[in-house]
């Protein structure tokens, strides 16, 4: 009973392997062709997404320095008609801020599509220093 499960199972890899080895290169070459299409289609959806990606975050973060702007603006004009002790070193943090704050406008502004970790790796810096920037902003106006 061993031997005739033993021999049937044999005989059905033999005929699985020689069934599979069978195929044509024409068909060989059509099925490859088909794989490259589908990758090249999954490559495409996946640089939409991408492009999208930076899009999105250009956008939101040009919100973010637009609103970082308004504020250093609103602050500067609050400075101005204070009478402050410390009205010179308000100034100057006030004017760092604003330096460093187009630095990352020009930052956002030069940064070109070079792949999808190096842009992960740049929103992960630019994101540091944006929320830096917000909180020293934070940091001054509660002074």
């Amino acid at each position: 009973m061993k031997n005739t499960i033993l021999a049937f199972a044999a005989s059905l890899l033999i005929t699985g392997a020689m069934l599979t080895g069978c195929y044509s290169s024409s068909e060989k070459v059509e099925n490859a062709e088909d794989n490259v299409i589908e990758a090249n289609k999954e490559l495409d959806e996946a640089n939409q997404e991408y492009l999208a990606d930076m899009q999105d975050y250009r956008r939101e973060t040009a919100a973010k320095i637009d609103a970082n702007n308004k504020r250093i603006a609103e602050f500067n004009q609050r400075v101005a008609t204070d009478k402050m002790e410390a009205k010179a070193e308000y100034k100057q943090k006030i004017a760092e801020l604003d330096r460093k704050n187009s630095d990352l406008q020009l930052r956002l502004d030069g940064y070109k599509a070079e792949g999808k970790d190096k842009w992960e790796i740049f929103k992960a810096e630019f994101n540091r220093d944006m929320d830096a920037i917000g909180e020293a902003l934070n940091d001054l106006t509660s002074d």
